[in-house]
């Protein structure tokens, strides 16, 4: 079965896109609890590279699938899924990377959608929070945003869209600076 082609959300509007999200059907990964299996041999890299036995998975359908029934464990871990079997993978960071954002609307009053490296596509809101942490992970000390995905999984949100992000808040001037979107505010600033 083909999986649709990735979207290109710069030619679409706010309400195809949420038309789109809501019309995406996902395996229901949740309610499946087969016996654990194993390891799958796959890494998620930092960069959001997935690879399997040290190799990089070079077809970008095969992630997109594989993506689908990924699922995050209570204690914080992740696996591969399906109704017969579970097997972990190591995820790096985040299971996902923000790469495009498309933004409507200033203010109070904006929405802002974003397309994931998968081809998921989600809008942050009170469902989807954005959070911003301070990166300590590569030594620059700068901010590192991440997109509440599901299932307490998170997209890495790409320095480029990063730098969106944060000239979208200071144009909307809020104060401490932060970001609206479907309702919701987001502070720029990390958690403390």
């Amino acid at each position: 079965m083909p999986m649709d082609p990735i979207p290109d959300i710069a030619s679409l509007s706010l309400a195809e896109i949420a038309k789109l999200v809501e019309e995406a059907k996902l395996p229901p990964v949740e309610k499946w609890n087969p016996t654990h299996c194993g390891d799958s041999e796959m890494r998620i890299a930092r960069d959001g590279t997935w690879y399997h036995q040290g190799s990089p998975i070079g077809r970008p359908a095969m992630v997109r699938l594989f993506s689908t029934i990924l699922r995050r464990e209570a204690d914080g871990s992740h696996v591969l899924v399906t109704p017969v079997e579970k097997l972990d993978i190591e995820v790096e960071d985040a299971p996902f990377i923000a790469v495009e954002m498309k933004a409507e609307g200033g203010g109070r009053d904006s929405k802002l959608a974003f397309r994931l490296n998968t081809g998921d596509l989600v809008t942050a809101g009170p469902e989807h929070p954005l959070r911003f942490v301070e990166d300590t992970a590569d030594g620059d000390g700068g901010p590192r945003p991440y997109l509440a995905v599901r299932g307490g999984m998170e997209a890495l949100v790409v320095r480029s869209v990063y730098y969106d992000l944060a000239e979208r808040a200071i144009a909307d001037g809020e104060t401490p600076a932060g970001l609206w979107s479907d309702g919701a505010f987001f502070p720029l600033e990390p958690a403390a």
